[in-house]
């Protein structure tokens, strides 16, 4: 079930519910605006993303668009995935993690007036698709399984190609295809289990 807005979001991760509200609310004392996007809440500033909050199995956080930028409050980030994100930062919580207003405020803050101030770091293109020979010779051995993952995005395709590419051994490359399959067949992306009720 796809939700409509941070409310619902919320409402639906009952793990992480007063946690989340606890963040939702406190962005909500800036000049942000709450939206839904990619399945979860962001906030907006002039329609620009600037910051988001998620749930996860294990955590839960709030990301900051363009969080290679802070400068003056960087203690807490973290790059989510090395390697890939380039301007994309989190701070993560666990269960019984403290959330501090006096010091997460001044990364939301600092996040707005960088926004503000048009900094951002553009996105770099990603090259071609790359699709592993263990996903071709599966889309080739069933046709709906191709007609879907045509009819997925080019992130959600790429995330799925990765996916199979990241794979040392064969088996697990084959097992990981068995799994995504039906996810593929549904239109899914292979994170939206983390993003919907």
């Amino acid at each position: 079930m796809a939700v409509k807005n941070a409310e619902e979001y919320i409402s639906c991760h009952t793990h992480w519910e007063e946690e989340l509200r606890q963040l939702h609310e406190m962005i909500l004392t800036t000049d942000l605006k709450s939206e839904i996007k990619w399945g979860a809440p962001v906030y907006t500033l002039n329609g620009k993303n600037v910051l988001g909050i998620g749930a996860f199995k294990n955590h839960f956080g709030i990301w900051f668009f363009n969080g290679a930028l802070l400068k003056e409050n960087t203690s807490l980030l973290v790059n989510a995935q090395e390697g890939k994100t380039k301007a994309l930062r989190q701070i993560r919580f666990e269960k019984g993690d403290e959330i501090k207003t006096s010091t997460l405020l001044p990364y939301i803050k600092e996040a707005i007036q960088n926004q503000r101030e048009d900094k951002e770091l553009k996105p770099v293109i990603k090259k071609k698709l790359v699709i592993p020979s263990e996903l071709a010779q599966a889309l080739k051995n069933d046709p709906k399984l191709d007609k879907s993952f045509n009819t997925l995005t080019p992130g959600k395709q790429r995330e799925y190609a990765d996916h199979i590419l990241e794979a040392k051994r064969e088996a697990t490359k084959l097992s990981r295809i068995e799994k995504i399959t039906p996810m593929i067949k549904r239109g899914e992306g292979l994170h939206d289990k983390y993003k919907n009720c």
